[in-house]
């Protein structure tokens, strides 16, 4: 594509339209995210947290990288963008055995961005001539942009995939994935394969971060540990997920405790199960459970399949869900104090000692909260009590 220097104004109107750019409204930003995670190509994208979470990280990444770009020289062409949140995705996306298609996100991103920039730059100039210029130099840039990197990061994950072909963890990667695919692979071949006794019960766990991906293996560490496991399995899904089975279930006051020391890590944990069977189910549980978790923008750092299971059968439609909670608790939501105090008389069978000795108060206290809870609910408890009960645990996630 042959690049001629635009005129000296207009290169000062796209310096200036880059750093409006290079601080762009949040509101933009979730229109970009949207735009990327949308589409039949992306649905595997948009349903991963973390591959949702790298990509919104690539947004900015191509954002910032091409609005710096033109603060620098304007109007020049700008390089392929191969830092290190484009570079991870990619190598994520090889890792979830997903392929080049979901870089249409990249596409779908340049629409986006080029009717964001038409915004900026027609609050810079009304001139014709000008809006002309601006609008042919900037469409270009883009679109050469959008192509160079897309390019570059298919390139990356060609070799990404050669060499995840090479290795052990290419090998547990493929055996686990046909297990939970129902393959027939016979067990003492997936076994051998993986190194792992698919015999008696599993618990598996998706352990996960955003940023503090060093503490991922170490936390795995920890769920073995709470299990007694001395030879559990982990699989490295991508840079930033693990898939762990341990035999046996976890202690889980252990996991919780041990967890805790890497608040920046998360673990989702399925419910256990016996054989090839329970490794799969089990598996799909804990991926329920991350899917809620995400689903929700939940702030939980542990979350099992035991305690969701209710909770992500009716938050598939989140909006329906919060109109659920706000309908039956009413005022109450705004009160945490209250709502603690009513969860633990619910748990509790509606027993006031054994809920105020759950929260280690003085079992008046908790009669005087459960009172206000009374108040602020839009109907009697006695008459509503399993809608609350749901409500609460709904708000809790």
């Amino acid at each position: 594509m042959s690049w001629e220097r635009p005129s000296r104004r207009v290169r000062e109107l796209i310096r200036q339209g880059a750093e409006i750019a290079l601080d762009p409204p949040e509101e933009w930003l979730a229109e970009l995210d949207a735009a990327t995670l949308s589409g039949t190509h992306r649905i595997q994208v948009a349903e991963d947290p973390v591959l949702a979470a790298a990509l919104r990280r690539t947004n900015r990444s191509n954002l910032l990288g091409w609005a710096s770009a033109n603060i620098r020289a304007p109007g020049e062409r700008v390089p392929a963008d191969l830092g290190e949140a484009p570079l991870a995705f990619a190598r994520d996306l090889i890792r979830r055995g997903l392929d080049e298609s979901a870089l249409d996100a990249y596409r779908t991103g340049l629409g986006v961005a080029l009717r964001l920039w038409m915004r900026i730059v027609f609050s810079l100039t009304s001139d014709p001539d000008e809006l002309r210029e601006v609008t042919d130099v900037s469409c270009r840039s883009i679109a050469a942009f959008v192509d160079d990197t897309v390019a570059a990061i298919s390139v990356q994950m060609t070799r990404e995939r050669e060499q995840l072909t090479r290795g052990t963890h290419a090998e547990r990667l493929e055996t686990v994935t046909l297990l939970l695919d129902g393959a027939p692979i016979t067990v003492s071949r997936a076994e051998h394969r993986l190194g792992y006794r698919l015999s008696g019960e599993h618990t598996a766990a998706i352990v996960w971060s955003d940023d503090a991906l060093g503490d991922l293996d170490r936390v795995a560490d920890v769920l073995a540990a709470a299990a007694s496991d001395p030879r559990p399995l982990t699989v490295l899904a991508s840079a930033a997920t693990r898939w762990v089975w341990v035999h046996g279930a976890p202690d889980l006051a252990e996991l919780r405790e041990g967890v805790a020391r890497f608040p920046a890590v998360r673990v989702a944990l399925g419910s256990s199960g016996v054989g090839a069977d329970g490794f799969r189910l089990s598996h799909l549980d804990a991926l329920t459970v991350q899917r809620m978790l995400a689903r929700l923008a939940s702030p939980q750092q542990l979350a099992t399949h035991e305690e969701v299971e209710l909770v992500a059968l009716l938050t598939t439609d989140t909006e329906r869900a919060d109109r659920f909670v706000r309908r039956t608790l009413g005022p109450l939501v705004g009160d945490p104090e209250a709502i603690e105090a009513l969860r633990a008389f619910i748990a509790a069978q509606c027993n006031a000692t054994e809920a105020a000795a759950a929260l280690y108060v003085h079992r008046n206290t908790l009669l005087r909260r459960l009172a206000r809870a009374s108040t602020l609910l839009p109907r009697p408890l006695e008459h509503n009590l399993v809608h609350v009960g749901v409500a609460l645990e709904v708000h809790r996630w």
